[in-house]
């Protein structure tokens, strides 16, 4: 096998959950009398939490402070996670297989720390995973390679070793600076799946049978 390790991120790669953040987004911007920019969503992709309520407060002019919205966003989205986020078909058994080969698995996720945990409990699947990596713990984004590094890290794997399933095309960029391999992850909030089949190393539409056992034997 070529690779020792895999590095998930949560949203629209492990989880159906990026509903919760639309409903978040609606919510937060009615909250304030605002329309939503259609770019909004496209531009935070791949930014930590932190990156995401400073350029907010920096685009909209809010006075509130970065931990002021982190608050107010973890508030409406933490239930919805502890209680009505479940695991896209087939990533449980998917995780068994890796498993099953005595890889190591990890999270590398934007999710705060306490609703990593409590999404991954709910879901039955916590106790698969050798290592938990929040975006909380790093300074920069996706689009750096700090947070797939920190979780190689944690597991005591080389990153040459490690493979990073992700949604998000920009992430791209973190992976291969960190040297690790890419698997582009379908979602139906996916915008530039075309641009990521070209840009990822792997591609993977659901996780099926066929595709664990390609991933299983690479």
């Amino acid at each position: 096998m070529s690779f020792a390790a895999a590095i998930f991120d949560l949203d629209g790669t492990l989880l159906n959950s990026m509903w919760v953040w639309q409903e978040v987004d609606r919510a937060f911007f009615a909250a304030r009398g605002m329309d939503m920019p259609v770019d909004y969503v496209q531009t935070i992709h791949g930014m930590t939490f932190r990156e995401t309520a400073e350029y907010t407060i920096a685009r909209f002019e809010l006075r509130e402070s970065p931990e002021e919205i982190m608050r107010e966003w973890n508030e409406l989205s933490v239930v919805q996670y502890r209680e009505h986020v479940q695991l896209k078909p087939g990533a449980r058994e998917f995780l068994q297989a890796l498993k099953t080969q005595n890889i190591k698995l990890a999270t590398a996720t934007a999710l705060t720390t306490h609703v990593m945990h409590a999404v991954l409990q709910n879901n039955g699947v916590h106790h698969l995973f050798d290592a938990f990596t929040s975006a909380d713990e790093v300074r920069r984004g996706k689009t750096f390679p700090d947070i797939y590094l920190l979780a190689a890290q944690k597991l005591g794997v080389p990153p040459t070793q490690c493979i990073v399933f992700e949604d998000v095309r920009k992430t791209i960029a973190g992976i291969h600076a960190a040297g690790m391999r890419g698997c582009a992850v379908w979602d139906e909030h996916t915008h530039d799946w075309e641009d990521m089949l070209c840009e990822f190393d792997y591609h993977l539409v659901e996780f099926d049978e066929q595709k664990m056992d390609y991933f299983v034997n690479l």
